[in-house]
C-alpha cells in the first residue's frame, strides 16, 4: 500500500449502485468493508475523511421486499425513512469493528440556504473531524422535495467538499473514470485521464447512458459535481468503487506529479497531458497511474461566501446588467460588487439578502457578444423562476418630488429611465452569467437602475450600501 506523505482532507462519495445490489437490493458487504478499511487506514495516516453515502432508498426496498423504486415522492420519502436507520446502523457496525467512531449528518439544501445554518454545519464538520470522527453525510430524503434530490448526492458531496475546503473529492462509481462513450457497450471507448475544462469536455463525451435503476445520478451529475468542487479549489476524482484502496495510489500519484518531467505522455481530450512521474531516488520505480479521471482544481478558487451563494441558494430573480458591468465584474479586483449604474433592469420579485441571477441580454445572431442557447452555462438547480417584470411606472413622479435630484438629473435621462422601466423582459431574452446576493429588493433596484449611486439615498430614502448586488461570482466570461 502506497504511503501518503502529506495529510489531506478527503471527501468520498459512494453511490447507491455501489452499496446495494441493483436487482436483489442486498448490501454489497465486500465493497463496503473494503471502503471502511480504506477510510480507517487514511485516518491512521493523518487524513481527515468525510463519507457521503447514498443508499437509504435501496436499503428500504430490501426491508419492504419491493422490486423497484416507487414513482411518487411520498413513496420515496417513506422508503428513505425506513432505510436510513438501517443504513447508518450498517455503517456503524462495519466501522465499529475497527473501533472508528462515526457521525450521521443529514442535510437538505434548505438546511444550508440560510447563512447562519450553513456556518453551523461547517462548524459541526470541523468539530467532528478534529475529534477524529468520520462524518457520514446523506441527504435528508424524508423531508426533501424536488424529486428527492439535492441535485443528487454527487452534488451534495461537491457542496460538502466546498464547505470544509477539502483537498480531494472522490466520486466512487461502477466505472473507473470518464469515457468518450459508454464502456459497457462500446469496446472502443477511451478513458479521459485529465480534464481541465468541464465545459469543453461535455461536447466530447457521452454522459447519458450511465447510471443504474436505483441511483438518481449518472455521469452528467458527476460533471456538475466536478464543476462545483473544482471551482472551490477541490481536486475531483472519478474512479471505481470496486477497488477503494486505489485512493492511496491516486493521492500518491498526484502528490508525486509535482516532480513530474516531460516524457512521452498521452494527451487527454482537454488538451492536458498525463505526466510521467520522476523517480524520487536511485532504484525507485516509476509510479503506475491507477485508473481514474482527474478534474484539476481551479487555481483561483471561489471564496467561501461566493461558493455558498452560487451552489446552495435558489435564485429568487434576476438582475440584468450591461456589457460594461459584465467586463468589470469578470475581473478579480472588482470584488464581485455591482453598482446601480451598470443595471438595465430586473426580472422577478426578490427581497434584500436573497440570491439573484446576474444576466445579460441575448444579442442578435452573429453579434460579437452573442450568447446563443448552446453556450448557456449549466445550472445545478432545477427550480423554476416565474418571469415577471417588476415595473415602476410612476418613477418620474417619484423623482420629481425630490428637488435636489430633479435639478441634477436632466429630463432626457429621466425619460429614458421611464421608458426602459416598462420594457417587457423575461428569462428567454437573457443569458445567466453569474450569481450574487441582492442588497436591495427588486423594486428598489428597478428605481435606481442606470443611475449614479449618489442618487440612491434620495430615491430610496436610505442607502445601506452603494452596491445593489454583492458577492457576485461570474461564471461566463465576456
Amino acid at each position: 500500500m502506497a504511503r501518503v506523505r502529506h495529510p489531506c482532507t478527503i471527501v468520498i462519495k459512494l453511490g447507491t449502485s455501489s452499496i446495494v445490489h441493483e436487482k436483489t437490493h442486498q448490501p454489497l458487504l465486500s465493497t463496503l468493508s473494503a471502503l471502511v478499511e480504506t477510510v480507517v487506514h487514511l485516518r491512521q495516516q493523518g487524513h481527515k475523511v468525510v463519507l457521503v453515502s447514498s443508499g437509504a432508498i435501496g436499503v428500504g426496498l430490501k426491508r419492504m421486499n419491493l422490486a423497484s423504486r416507487p414513482k411518487s415522492l411520498s413513496g420515496k420519502q417513506a422508503l428513505a425513512a425506513i432505510g436510513q436507520g438501517r443504513l447508518i446502523a450498517l455503517w456503524d457496525n462495519l466501522f465499529g469493528q475497527l473501533e472508528q467512531p462515526i457521525a450521521q449528518v443529514l442535510l437538505t439544501r434548505g438546511d444550508i440556504s440560510d447563512r447562519t445554518r450553513y456556518l453551523n454545519a461547517v462548524n459541526t464538520f470541523k468539530e467532528l473531524l478534529s475529534m477524529g470522527v468520520v462524518p457520514i453525510v446523506n441527504e435528508n430524503d424524508t423531508v426533501s422535495v424536488s424529486e428527492i434530490k439535492f441535485g443528487d448526492n454527487d452534488t451534495l458531496s461537491a457542496v460538502t467538499s466546498s464547505m470544509i475546503h477539502a483537498d480531494y473529492l472522490f466520486l466512487l462509481t461502477d466505472v473507473d473514470g470518464l469515457y468518450t462513450s459508454n464502456p459497457r457497450k462500446d469496446p472502443f471507448a477511451k478513458q479521459i485521464e485529465v480534464v481541465t475544462s468541464i465545459a469543453a469536455i461535455r461536447s466530447q463525451v457521452s454522459t447519458t447512458t450511465l447510471g443504474s435503476s436505483l441511483g438518481t445520478g449518472g455521469m452528467e451529475t458527476k460533471l456538475i459535481a466536478a464543476e462545483i468542487a473544482t471551482g472551490a479549489g477541490v481536486t475531483t476524482i472519478i474512479t471505481s468503487s470496486k477497488n477503494p484502496e486505489s485512493i492511496f495510489g491516486i493521492i500518491e500519484y498526484h502528490a508525486s506529479s509535482m516532480k513530474s518531467t516531460p516524457g512521452t505522455p498521452s494527451e487527454s481530450l482537454s488538451g492536458r497531458t498525463s505526466p510521467t512521474i520522476e523517480p524520487s531516488g536511485p532504484g525507485t520505480p516509476t509510479l503506475t497511474r491507477p485508473p481514474h479521471t482527474v478534474f484539476t482544481a481551479s487555481t483561483l478558487p471561489m471564496r467561501d461566501l461566493k461558493s455558498w451563494t452560487t451552489h446552495t441558494l435558489f435564485p429568487a430573480g434576476s438582475v440584468i446588467i450591461d456589457s460594461g458591468a459584465h467586463n468589470v465584474l469578470s475581473r478579480r479586483e472588482s470584488g464581485g460588487r455591482l453598482l446601480a449604474v451598470g443595471v438595465h433592469g430586473v426580472i422577478g420579485a426578490f427581497a434584500s439578502g436573497q440570491a439573484v441571477r446576474i444576466v445579460i441580454r441575448r444579442q442578435p445572431e452573429g453579434s460579437a457578444t452573442d450568447y446563443p442557447a448552446a453556450r448557456m452555462p449549466a445550472v445545478v438547480e432545477t427550480r423554476p423562476v416565474t418571469p415577471t417584470l417588476v415595473a415602476v411606472s410612476s418613477i418620474s413622479s417619484s423623482v420629481a418630488s425630490l428637488e435636489p435630484l430633479s435639478r441634477s438629473v436632466s429630463s432626457a435621462s429621466l425619460a429614458e429611465t421611464k421608458s426602459s422601466s416598462v420594457e417587457e423582459v423575461n428569462e428567454t431574452d437573457v443569458v445567466e452569467v453569474g450569481r450574487g446576493l441582492a442588497n436591495y429588493n427588486s423594486a428598489q433596484i428597478q428605481k435606481v437602475k442606470g443611475l449614479n449611486s449618489s442618487y440612491m439615498p434620495q430615491l430610496l430614502g436610505y442607502a445601506d450600501s452603494e452596491y445593489v448586488v454583492e458577492n457576485i461570482t461570474i461564471r461566463v466570461p465576456p
